[in-house]
């Protein structure tokens, strides 16, 4: 993977990419493990997201060495705990001990998109019975509505979530399908068009009244925008979903809400729509949206969680790896990075919704690929 790719964008120049990327990678601990930030916590859905960003720019060993850890760190039933101390020698004990599906799932995503950087049969195979432990944790945890419940102690299953878990098990079937597992590949596969069925009518944003399956988190940007980045949603779907929440989202010159009664812009909010958007070929849509959040930047090359603009304050006071992370993610989409492009565009990924896909979309993905 070349990190010139990302620079290819338009949006940052290579150094200032290469500044990212290593701040990414500073905060990596020595077991692998890469938290929030030092002295934080460790959570492995944004764990997994940071790894991603290393192998977009280039820094493959260090997402190994992320992949490792969790692969070490998984609980018996192939879960993970939602959150791990942040120790200087690494994750330490769990603080949070919920196990939450989407984080369990969102290894499989990881793990693809590492082979699809590297072409490492080896690692593949040393990853796999991660991936198939996590992957049969969150199928038990299905309805018989298709949605997921968010964790074993709840029936109540999340549109951001599931949207999430969608994608994660269209990258899981391709896993399977590579590691000569048709049965299990043909299983998940059945599971997958479920939840992304679900996922696809849930409704709540582009006219359509909600579908009742999902809680309900409607002032959440994610629940707003995550069907698209997910996979689910595609072509005039696509479209109407994301402009019947731009007004209600967006601030122009500022970013994307996290919330639609907050005036906070969040980083990792922003950048993800950008890939959204890109996904469904609204590529300058994006590229404005990222000029837009530069003021998010620090000189040190990670990106503020957020801004209240109504008091013209950075809010926390914290710079996440995850924040950074969806940065360069952002980049490399638009910049046309193959791996990171086939995950997120979803044309060439298995599993895929009758559908789901416009013919420009999926000729692009299909490029990319």
């Amino acid at each position: 993977m070349s990190v010139e790719l990302l620079a290819r964008a338009g949006i940052l120049e290579l150094p200032l990419i290469e500044r990212t990327a290593a701040a990414i990678a500073a905060v990596q601990r020595p077991d692998g493990s890469i938290p929030w930030f030092h002295g934080d916590k460790t959570d492995p859905w944004d764990h997994v997201e940071s790894a991603m960003a290393l192998d977009a720019a280039g820094r493959g060993p260090a997402a190994l060495t992320a992949y490792r850890w969790l692969a070490d760190r998984q609980n018996s039933d192939g879960s993970w705990y939602a959150n791990y101390a942040d120790t200087p020698e690494g994750a330490a004990e769990p603080t949070d001990k919920t196990k939450d599906a989407n984080f369990t799932a969102y290894l499989a995503v990881g793990v693809y998109h590492h082979w699809l950087v590297t072409r490492d049969e080896r690692f593949l195979a040393e990853l796999w019975p991660s991936v198939h432990q996590a992957v049969e944790f969150v199928l038990g945890l299905q309805r018989p509505d298709g949605a997921i419940r968010w964790n074993p102690d709840s029936d109540e299953a999340l549109l951001t979530g599931c949207s999430s878990m969608y994608q994660a098990l269209r990258c899981a079937v391709a896993i399977a399908d590579r590691m000569g597992e048709p049965r299990r590949a043909a299983r998940w596969t059945r599971a997958a068009l479920r939840l992304g069925g679900a996922v696809a009518a849930a409704g709540g944003f582009d006219g359509e009244p909600s579908s009742g399956v999902f809680a309900a988190k409607d002032r959440y940007s994610m629940d707003w925008y995550y069907p698209v980045l997910g996979t689910a949603l595609r072509g005039e779907a696509a479209h109407a979903r994301i402009d019947a929440g731009w007004d209600r989202f967006v601030i122009p010159g500022l970013g994307t809400r996290c919330v639609d009664d907050r005036p906070w812009v969040t980083g990792g909010e922003t950048f993800e729509l950008c890939i959204a958007l890109w996904a469904i070929g609204q590529s300058e849509r994006a590229r404005r949206l990222l000029v837009d959040t530069r003021h998010l930047r620090d000189l040190d090359g990670l990106y503020w969680t957020g801004y209240v603009f109504a008091d013209n304050a950075i809010w926390p006071e914290e710079k996440t790896s995850w924040t950074a992370g969806s940065l360069l993610l952002a980049l490399a989409v638009l910049g046309g990075d193959p791996a990171t492009c086939a995950v997120f565009g979803g044309a060439t990924l298995p599993a895929a919704l009758p559908g789901s896909l416009s013919g420009a979309c999926a000729r692009r993905s299909a490029r990319t690929a």
